[in-house]
């Protein structure tokens, strides 16, 4: 869950057990606006954490890439000479 994600949660929590005063039958509705806000702080804390602990990993270079190269005077394709 995002950070966005959460405080939407939380947001849409308080609206349902703050200022709601619709009743429905077998539902509580400020119950479910307090489990949504519990469900937002729970995720934005969750969000928080895991962005502190990426920037803590250190980002290394990798290693340079070896590039060999091979030189020769003498041609494979020609025949050898004596001298």
């Amino acid at each position: 869950m995002t950070i966005g994600g959460s405080i939407a949660l939380i947001i849409i929590g308080a609206i349902l057990a703050y200022a709601v005063n619709y009743q429905f039958s077998g539902i509580d509705i400020r119950l479910v606006g307090v489990i949504l806000m519990v469900g937002g702080l729970i995720g934005l804390v969750v969000g928080i954490v895991r962005i502190v602990s990426a920037r803590r990993t250190v980002a290394r270079r990798p290693p340079a890439a070896i590039r060999e190269e091979h030189y020769y005077d003498d041609d494979p394709y020609e025949p050898r000479r004596r001298y």
